[in-house]
């Protein structure tokens, strides 16, 4: 038995995710897209995971430069991740942004409530997606509450004055 792709995603939906930008640069070219398909693997070494679908411009950048940064996005930044998740002009993601950079050269997104600069030490095929296995290599924090993600729509967290 199999479920349609509608079933799947309605389903996933139902999972409540942070809201990652994930960057990358190779040489003078940098991306960036909004992620939600994020996660910690290992404490020694310290590597997270990011799915990145096959047909996004942001891969090609992370498989030439072997890096990207995984930036935890603020409660305040919902209008920063529609840019970054928007296909539209999507070459222009970083203009008005002062990116500083840590380690690996990857831009780190202002604002952000952590970022974790990394290397990219594997690559495994999955299905229409990259999973993308990253060393951190400097982590950079900030303050905030998280943006957060669930049934396509951005909330808050409770108790917070955003609720």
């Amino acid at each position: 038995m199999s479920i349609d792709a509608d079933t799947y995603r309605k389903t996933l939906g139902r999972w409540a995710t942070g809201v990652t930008i994930v960057t990358a640069r190779a040489g003078d070219e940098v991306h960036g897209m909004t992620a939600s398909d994020f996660a910690g693997v290992s404490l020694d070494p310290p590597l997270v995971m990011v799915c990145v679908d096959k047909n996004a411009n942001t891969l090609g950048v992370i498989q030439k430069g072997g890096n990207l940064c995984v930036n935890l996005l603020a409660a305040d930044q919902e209008a920063l991740s529609n840019k970054f998740a928007s296909k539209k002009e999507e070459w222009t993601r970083f203009e008005g942004l002062d990116c500083a950079t840590a380690h690996t050269g990857a831009p780190l997104i202002p604002g952000a409530i952590e970022s974790l600069d990394c290397e990219v030490v594997a690559m495994h095929d999955a299905g229409d997606h990259i999973i993308v296995v990253g060393r951190v290599e400097a982590v950079v924090s900030g303050e905030g509450d998280p943006l957060l993600y669930y049934a396509g729509g951005y909330r808050a967290l409770a108790g917070t004055d955003d609720a």
